[in-house]
């Protein structure tokens, strides 16, 4: 009887793994395209052996809305998440619009971000980006992030990218 429940347990975990490793995938394959700027971060935090330390223009500019509205569309003071409503440019960079408590009524150029907000910090997907040892200085040019963005606003990060949008990617990787 045990080992049943125990095989149950371990092929549901299982399915329930899975089936999250193909929503991403999914994600990662059919999500808009957009780029976040990236904010300047102490050097000496910034790249801590084999991982880089993120943090994002548009994430000051909602924190600073944030703290001067207190609240977004009629939510109340102490929302730790919600939704940037941004624009994207011609190249697809998003800039800062508005706060906003859903991810609807956007106009034709803007997409709604989710973001959570933790110790004062405005976080997206991530805030760290994990390369291979030695690879430190490739990505020391890095000014954007792009990211993968589905149709909830749930953004995935899929690179970093020099100022003229290039993508950095490992030396190995040519």
């Amino acid at each position: 009887m045990r080992r049943g429940i125990a095989l149950v347990t371990a092929a549901a975990i299982l399915v329930l793994v899975n089936f999250s490793i193909y929503e991403k995938e999914q994600h990662l394959a059919h999500g808009e395209i957009l780029y976040l700027e990236l904010a300047p971060v102490d050097p000496r935090s910034l790249i801590q052996g084999d991982y880089m330390t993120l943090r994002f223009e548009i994430g000051d500019q909602i924190r600073d809305a944030v703290r001067s509205n207190g609240q977004a569309d009629g939510e109340p003071d102490d929302t730790s998440e919600g939704y940037a409503i941004v624009r994207l440019d011609e190249q697809s960079i998003a800039h800062f619009v508005r706060l906003a408590a859903s991810n609807t009524a956007l106009e034709e150029d803007q997409r709604a971000l989710f973001y959570r907000q933790r110790n004062g910090r405005i976080l997206f997907a991530t805030n760290a980006f994990f390369f291979q040892e030695g690879q430190a200085e490739r990505y020391e040019a890095a000014r954007y992030g792009r990211f993968r963005v589905n149709e909830q606003g749930e953004p995935l990060l899929v690179g970093l990218h020099d100022e003229g949008l290039k993508p950095l990617a490992p030396d190995n990787a040519k």
